[in-house]
């Protein structure tokens, strides 16, 4: 049976203003291989939540490169993950502009309604929202400022989970040292070594 606990949305916050000028070691930059604007958001909304779902092909989570859910890192697989989603993890509705939040994701959209940008927001100045993303990083950029057809607001209503108890993700992925794993209280580290090597080994394909 699952249990609801809220989102935590200052913790959110903290890791977007800590990590979106920077690459957190732990994960993958898909920065040359479609981008990585919706993995960084993943990232803040586990940092906000510490509840990955390992459902095959419909959950959300992030291990390795090769160990990972398209919720992760797509940007329409993450938006009908938080709508859809009935386990565990985080859950969204999509609102409106003035319902929308300090943590909440906003997607930028093609007039033909593909979507193709995912961004956190950080604070409101004005008008306007001030937001993190990555690809071509930001930190409390003016919502204003950016180009696009269309907009969705995805309101994070909470988190579900099976114990609701789990200890704290946060310390440990703030500081980039471990990312919890499907085991309960275990961890999977994950090295910039690593990641190097991936990188490496990526520009290499590319380059032939």
């Amino acid at each position: 049976m699952l249990v609801t606990k809220p989102y935590d949305r200052l913790r959110a916050l903290k890791y977007a203003q800590k990590w979106a000028l920077e690459r957190n070691p732990l994960f993958y930059d898909f920065a040359d291989i479609g981008g990585d604007c919706t993995n960084f958001v993943s990232q803040c909304l586990y940092a906000g939540s510490c509840v990955m779902n390992y459902t095959p092909i419909y959950g959300w989570y992030f291990l390795s490169i090769d160990d990972r859910s398209a919720s992760w890192t797509g940007v329409e697989y993450l938006y009908r993950f938080l709508i859809e989603n009935k386990g565990e993890g985080p859950f969204a509705i999509q609102t409106d502009a003035e319902q929308a939040e300090v943590g909440d994701v906003i997607q930028l959209g093609n007039a033909d309604g593909t979507y193709y940008h995912s961004l956190m927001i950080t604070g409101v100045q004005g008008n306007t929202f001030l937001v993190a993303a990555h690809n071509n990083d930001v930190l409390n950029r003016r919502l204003s400022t950016y180009r696009y057809d269309r907009i969705r607001y995805l309101h994070i209503q909470g988190v579900r989970l099976v114990i609701a108890d789990t200890t704290s993700c946060f310390e440990a992925l703030y500081a980039g040292t471990s990312i919890e794993s499907e085991d309960n209280g275990s961890t999977t580290e994950t090295t910039s070594e690593q990641n190097r090597f991936f990188t490496d080994l990526t520009q290499s394909i590319l380059d032939l």
